[in-house]
């Protein structure tokens, strides 16, 4: 049974590809768009994972979309006959709802069908809850959910058990953690849509000084739920405007009122230095969300009885929560899909289709990987390379300041490469398939040297041009992640923040955060072999099992082709890019 799930007409637009309840293939929009957290119909998406599926488009059983136009009618209806100022917001919302409806026919259109293909909608937080439980090493688990809110939920909570999700508890719209963080986030002068990463960078630079009037905006409820503050928000009283342009880009309005300034004092211009009245309000913020969140997770340990998580929703991406949850509640196990927000409503649709709709029983298969995306052979990368080095025709030999050499094998590829990021290169290191999810992860990757203190500063330098504060992340051979961290949990897909070693921090300063943390990746031999052992290579190298990680990509979606690699390779200032047997060598590294 092949099915499409589609995340579509919000931020982070996708699709992914299930057979037999097994995912085959997945990638955002803007990967091909080239506009990052692109919204809209995710038509590209949707014919590459059809291809992948393989067969006619015909023989699909159909398609899930990440949305369910009537869920909670009755609730709506009252908050816009309560709220008479909120009704051009739902009115706006009403017409997403209507695109919505008409996914069947855009995705007839997309993938060439004479008619629509069989719609399944999906409630959003399903979908999120979905995608983790689904993917899961799990038999039976507490299943959450947290973001800003779709289909009029922000926070579901659900038992897990064998093909089924049993819905528990909801937290309904108004009331948002991901509202409050997004405000925040505007508050301290970050105005673009997914900016709440910068603040958790930020966040380790300050000292909680503002806990008590944060917490008045978001009370915590002693059933373990959380309520707004409404007369600090916009998005009920007046609406917010969200919107995006035939380019794709999303756009917010402002989230706060005027009261917010009372309380805290005057919002960051986006053009103010940062000073440490925000960073300590990055770090009062970051400390109330997470005492609401862990609030949340005891509560669905409590509502299923399971010390098993799975974790969802755009707030699963708070990496440094998620790297307490062990100190903070009972879990003994937690699982975070790679793609935890949005654009994992795709493939969580899909399966709740598949297997709650549908009931098919689950396979035993598990998401141990993020390599999902596209992949493209030799070929490609040598059309590539002939069209932009010129003179070349995509063959060996130096061309100018550029070099192009093929490895005679991948442990002298590795070798090589280790030895090369071990003398200071900056290094693009493209392979294989792309990742799913938000995260560069050893297949679309710059690799550095962590033990360099001046790394963070060059990498901002040559390529990034981000702000200060942003951490990098390590990259860790799994099997020694013990040596090196004080928790030495698995996480693949870099979605939690763990201390570094007190005495292993002097020697990885470029990937050791102002607080002595790290947003850890582990990497196994089984789920990405190649990138295992580059790492192996610069650890004999160096005696340091692990690289400087961050995406490939300078302010633009993660590189795609390898014509976007080639082009991110040649503006900026990186020493080498490989990608896959091929190595491109600048003559002055």
């Amino acid at each position: 049974m092949k099915l499409i799930g589609i995340s579509a007409f919000h931020p982070d637009a996708a699709a992914a590809a299930v057979a037999d309840g097994r995912f085959v293939a997945g990638v955002e929009e803007e990967r091909f768009r080239r506009v990052k957290h692109w919204a809209g119909f995710p038509e590209r998406a949707v014919r590459w994972c059809c291809d992948e599926l393989g067969g006619e488009a015909g023989s699909l059983a159909g398609v899930a979309v990440a949305r369910q136009p009537r869920a909670y009618l009755a609730r709506k209806a009252w908050l816009a006959l309560t709220h008479p100022r909120s009704l051009p917001r739902a009115a706006g919302r009403a017409r997403n709802l209507g695109q919505v409806a008409g996914v069947g026919e855009q995705a007839a259109r997309a993938l060439g069908l004479a008619s629509a293909p069989r719609v399944f909608a999906v409630e959003h937080h399903l979908a999120h809850l979905a995608s983790a439980f689904y993917c899961s090493p799990f038999e039976e688990a507490a299943c959450l959910s947290v973001d800003g809110f779709g289909d009029f939920v922000s926070v579901m909570i659900a038992r897990g058990r064998g093909n089924r999700l049993e819905v528990l508890d909801r937290v309904h719209f108004p009331h948002s953690l991901g509202l409050f963080y997004a405000a925040m986030t505007q508050f301290l002068g970050f105005p673009h849509f997914g900016d709440e990463y910068k603040v958790m960078g930020l966040a380790a630079y300050g000292e909680p000084a503002f806990v008590e009037p944060v917490g008045r905006i978001v009370p915590a409820r002693p059933d373990g739920t959380f309520a707004l503050d409404l007369a600090y928000f916009r998005h009920l009283s007046e609406g917010v405007d969200f919107h995006w342009g035939e380019d794709g880009v999303p756009h917010q309005g402002a989230l706060f009122t005027p009261k917010l300034a009372g309380l805290l004092g005057p919002p960051r211009d986006p053009r103010e230095e940062v000073g440490q009245r925000h960073r300590d309000l990055a770090a009062s913020m970051q400390r109330v969300y997470e005492e609401r969140f862990f609030a949340l997770v005891r509560r669905a340990l409590e509502r299923t009885g399971s010390r098993n998580l799975a974790l969802a929703g755009g707030c699963g991406l708070n990496s440094l929560a998620n790297g307490r949850l062990f100190d903070q509640t009972d879990v003994a196990e937690v699982f975070i899909q790679a793609a935890a927000g949005d654009a994992g409503t795709s493939l969580g649709a899909a399966l709740y289709a598949h297997h709650d709709i549908l009931g098919n029983p689950r396979n035993g298969w598990v998401m141990e990987h993020a390599s999902w995306g596209p992949e493209y052979g030799e070929a490609e990368i040598r059309r590539a390379i002939g069209e932009r080095i010129a003179g070349s025709g995509g063959r060996d030999g130096r061309y100018g300041e550029i070099e192009v050499r093929t490895a005679a094998d991948e442990e002298a590829l590795c070798a090589e490469t280790a030895a090369a990021i071990a003398r200071g290169e900056v290094v693009g290191w493209y392979q294989g398939r792309s990742e799913w999810g938000p995260r560069a992860l050893g297949n679309r990757s710059i690799v550095c040297d962590p033990r360099r203190p001046d790394m963070k500063d060059l990498l901002n330098r040559k390529i990034k041009r981000r702000e200060s504060f942003r951490p990098f992340a390590p990259s860790v051979l799994e099997e020694l992640t013990a040596e090196w961290f004080t928790i030495a949990y698995p996480d693949p897909f870099m979605l939690k923040v763990y201390p570094i070693r007190p005495e292993k921090r002097p020697q990885v300063p470029a990937v050791t955060h102002v607080d002595g943390t790290g947003r850890l990746q582990t990497v196994s031999e089984r789920a990405n072999p190649r990138y295992w052992r580059l790492i192996s290579a610069f650890a004999r190298e160096t005696g340091v099992p692990m690289v400087l990680n961050t995406s490939f990509n300078e302010n633009e979606p993660i590189v795609n082709t390898p014509a976007e690699a080639l082009d991110c390779f040649l503006r900026t200032r990186m020493d080498r890019l490989v990608m896959g047997e091929i190595a491109l060598v600048r003559s002055d590294s």
